[in-house]
């Protein structure tokens, strides 16, 4: 049992994680002329060498030799490096494009998406209250399509990529921060590479901006890893539910940001379609919170709830086998 000091910290840092995490929709333009591919690059870069710092005061590289030893979990992380790259580039894209609102509605049907391709991919059952929740989701995206004009591909792409990262990172079973190491490792290359070829062709903006701007484009780096920091002080002091419920912070956030910060349009049938994603997430929320009360009055254990989450991370939680799918995802990868 934690102390009370101990829980308190724990959820200043939660809250901290999933404020920065919904609060970075601010950083992204500030990296302007750069564009989106060039600020990933830098993104990939810039984190490892932020983590590989840490890494190296804190003495934690045993994991790295036994990676290296095991292909088949190599290939994983390889997979999930590709994966979350996508998810990267879209929402930097998106934000920079001003699709904030848009990319806020990937992370509210994240969960939603996660519990599909449970039952897809793990033949996992669903709870009644669990199937309506994802019959509301469905029907929020055909709400939005009619809204949008179009399928809001943005939000279905950060869904489905993150849901995706956290499918394949449940099969690795790493930690965060050795994760976001190993997968920008991988990237490190192909990204330093175009950063040198756009240097090369004279569009590179980190050597032509001044140190200003170069010095924001490194701090990518540090806004990738310190939330997740944040997030691993919280997850070792805090319930699982309690970060269950943080993790809505960082796309409510974000949809706020995209409204009042950023003015983007909220036509009437959007808002119905999130007013459907906000109730099928409200149901799969009492139903994860109920199903902890019966697990712990009938086992005398502590339960847990879904935590499935938000740009370019949640963690994954134990339940009685009766009590639904498990979380497929990761807090290594958020916006």
């Amino acid at each position: 049992m934690k102390s009370r000091g101990e829980r308190h910290i724990g959820l200043l840092n939660g809250f901290a994680a999933y404020g920065m995490w919904g609060l970075v929709p601010l950083f992204w333009p500030l990296l302007k002329p750069a564009g989106a591919a060039e600020i990933l690059a830098h993104r990939m870069v810039w984190s490892l060498v932020f983590v590989a710092v840490a890494l190296v005061f804190v003495r934690r590289w045993a994991w790295a030799g036994e990676l290296l030893r095991q292909p088949r979990r190599l290939a994983l992380i390889t997979a999930a490096a590709a994966v979350i790259t996508v998810n990267w580039g879209v929402y930097i894209w998106a934000v920079n494009a001003g699709h904030v609102v848009e990319a806020s509605l990937g992370y509210f049907i994240n969960p939603l998406v996660t519990i599909a391709m449970g039952v897809v991919l793990l033949k996992e059952r669903l709870r009644r209250v669990q199937w309506v929740a994802v019959g509301v989701g469905a029907a929020a995206v055909l709400v939005l399509t009619v809204g949008y004009g179009r399928l809001p591909w943005i939000s279905l792409t950060l869904a489905f990529s993150f849901a995706t990262y956290g499918l394949v990172k449940k099969k690795v079973n790493l930690g965060g921060v050795e994760s976001l190491a190993a997968e920008t490792a991988i990237q490190f290359l192909p990204a330093l590479g175009y950063l040198l070829w756009l240097g090369h062709q004279g569009n590179l903006s980190f050597a032509s901006e001044g140190p200003g701007h170069a010095a924001l484009l490194a701090s990518t780096g540090i806004v990738t890893a310190l939330p997740l920091v944040c997030f691993g002080a919280a997850a070792i002091r805090v319930p699982l539910s309690t970060l269950g419920l943080l993790q809505y912070l960082a796309p409510v956030f974000q949809f706020l940001l995209g409204i009042f910060y950023f003015g983007e349009a909220m036509p009437p049938e959007r808002w119905a379609g999130f007013a459907l994603v906000w109730l099928a997430l409200t149901l799969l929320t009492w139903d994860a919170l109920r199903t902890a009360r019966t697990f712990r009055r009938e086992t005398g254990r502590p339960g847990t709830t879904v935590t499935t989450g938000p740009v370019g991370a949640a963690v994954r939680k134990a339940e009685s086998p009766a009590s639904g799918p498990e979380p497929l995802e990761s807090p290594a990868a958020r916006p």
